[in-house]
């Protein structure tokens, strides 16, 4: 049997994991925080026929030996952490962090998530909270008669309250980072989980430690960029095509074969 029928068949494959991890890229180009992913490949092993170096004579050597790949395979598909562009939005909750860092947030069973979605809202007890109510870690309460609500670069949470003039500081919004942020693991809903890979959670303060700084009223929407998406579209079922020509030509090889006792 050809190899090319399954080395081409690997390369289908690869090019169909590329196609998914850009189509998730384009359905999330409006989702806040979103981080785009990459594909990433490498050749299998090769079947060597001749190796470098082989004498070919008393006083001759092969120069380049004969290797053929056996294709394709995917090796990861990375999460590319480069800042999106800020939208502005006048809503006090609303937090963007310009540079490294991730929100910390809490689930309902105790386990730590992070994200870079700053679309925060207030529960019925004014705790700060998500979209799906998970509670910023450190907790902060936003009291009920608060009529102003200001956010420091730096995460300091003040209020103006009914009947007063000065500001009260309230909380602390502190932002965490990682070592190897593409190597946390994420679970959907704009959060990460800590991994073995990403290394131990860094919490500071932002501004501090190489820690980006905050930015009250606006969200960070997402780094995907349609034009190189939509190109690397093209360029994957381009390939897709082009390994699917490579299995009709080798099965139009072997029916010739096929055919030559005729």
């Amino acid at each position: 049997m050809m190899q090319s029928l399954y080395t081409a068949s690997t390369g289908m494959l690869g090019m169909q994991t590329q196609i998914d991890v850009t189509a998730n890229n384009i359905a999330n180009v409006n989702t806040m925080g979103f981080k785009k992913g990459r594909a990433e490949f490498a050749d299998l092993m090769y079947q060597t026929m001749e190796y470098a170096g082989t004498a070919t004579s008393e006083s001759t050597k092969s120069p380049t030996g004969i290797e053929v790949g056996l294709g394709v395979r995917s090796t990861s598909v990375s999460k590319i952490f480069s800042e999106g562009s800020l939208k502005q939005t006048d809503n006090e909750l609303d937090i963007a962090i310009t540079g490294k860092g991730f929100f910390k947030m809490e689930l309902p069973d105790g386990t730590e998530v992070y994200s870079r979605n700053g679309a925060f809202k207030v529960d019925d007890n004014g705790t700060i909270v998500n979209s799906d109510g998970y509670k910023l870690v450190p907790e902060i309460v936003i009291p009920s008669d608060a009529t102003n609500i200001s956010i420091g670069t730096d995460g300091t949470v003040s209020v103006i309250q009914a009947g007063q003039t000065q500001a009260t500081q309230i909380g602390q919004i502190t932002t965490t980072n990682f070592v190897n942020p593409s190597g946390l693991h994420s679970m959907g809903d704009n959060l990460y989980v800590e991994t073995d890979s990403s290394g131990q959670p860094v919490e500071g303060t932002p501004g501090l430690d190489g820690l980006g700084v905050l930015r009250q009223g606006f969200v960070e929407q997402s780094n995907v960029e349609l034009v190189v998406e939509l190109t690397d579209l093209i360029t994957g079922q381009r390939a897709y095509d082009s390994n699917s020509k490579v299995i009709t030509t080798s099965d139009e090889m072997l029916q010739t074969v096929n055919q030559l006792k005729r």
